[in-house]
């Protein structure tokens, strides 16, 4: 399967859905993406039943990094939110996911406790600081092929201009991409694309609800961006289904008015490959 790396030096936008464990990789991988996008806030929304707003820790993400590996072969994008601590403490956690199969690990310079990049009340640590971790994250790498992309929630804090000076000198510390968070207009997009995209992948994140204003893969990728995450939906789409599905139980005492919106047992063994896994099983089963 071709690489991330190679994949962004492509024509095109890749587009990334939002996953947060095996089940939902397996489902995106089948649909035809070309890249994941593992959500430290949709880890902490199913984890955890919880805010993101910095709760989850480095062994959670990274065992939830490797279970989705493990399934599939889809390369996977990993929010690692801060690097959950200082220069040391994203060495150890880029070493850590690009163990358990990182393709691209993002680092954010917010202040901690972190919180969702769409929530207010957002702080962001000196530029200098996060240029250190940067640097520790683009040695700690074992292999060239994992990418480190660089976020700034700055826009919300200090403004556009100052967010878009942190990116440049996130920049110069040798990451492979950069993410804005938190865009505000099409206009605010555009200024970044016309500073950066011609020099190094930009990530435009779509929040449903969000501060930014929610625009197609393709419209961003024809204003300049490289990569497109909807980073959350799938957990928003899950909770809107689930409180469909339970209400309907609770009311009615039976699945049968949900069932034309569910799979049934064999469809959902089909999907996760029952029969090819039972098949395998059989092989090495005793003739003794």
């Amino acid at each position: 399967m071709t690489t991330l790396k190679h994949r962004l030096s492509q024509p095109g936008a890749v587009l990334a859905p939002g996953v947060y464990d095996a089940l939902t990789a397996l489902v995106a991988e089948q649909a035809g993406f070309e890249a994941l996008y593992l959500s430290g806030a949709s880890i902490a929304y199913t984890r955890l039943a919880r805010s993101d707003i910095g709760l989850t820790t480095f062994t959670e993400v990274q065992d939830t990094l490797a279970r989705i590996t493990e399934r599939v072969a889809t390369p996977v994008i990993v929010d690692a939110d801060t690097g959950f601590g200082n220069a040391l403490n994203v060495q150890r956690t880029v070493r850590g996911f690009e163990r358990a199969g990182a393709a691209m690990i993002q680092l954010e310079d917010q202040g901690f406790p972190k919180r969702c990049g769409h929530l207010d009340g957002k702080t962001v640590i000196p530029t200098a600081e996060m240029c250190g971790k940067l640097k520790a994250a683009v040695d700690a790498r074992h292999s060239q092929e994992t990418l480190i992309l660089a976020r700034t929630d700055a826009v919300a804090v200090e403004g556009l201009e100052a967010a878009l000076e942190r990116a440049e000198a996130y920049l110069a510390c040798g990451v492979d991409a950069l993410f804005i968070e938190a865009l505000r207009s099409p206009e605010q997009m555009q200024s970044a694309c016309q500073r950066f995209a011609h020099r190094t992948p930009l990530l435009a994140n779509m929040v449903e609800g969000g501060k930014t204003p929610v625009q197609s893969a393709a419209e961003l990728g024809e204003r300049g961006f490289k990569i497109v995450i909807f980073p959350g939906g799938t957990a928003r789409a899950v909770a809107h289904t689930l409180q469909r599905y339970y209400q309907s139980l609770h009311a009615h005492g039976t699945t049968a008015n949900m069932q034309q919106s569910m799979l049934d047992f064999d469809q959902l063994n089909a999907l996760i490959g029952t029969p090819e896994l039972l098949a395998l099983g059989k092989r090495y089963e005793s003739n003794s």
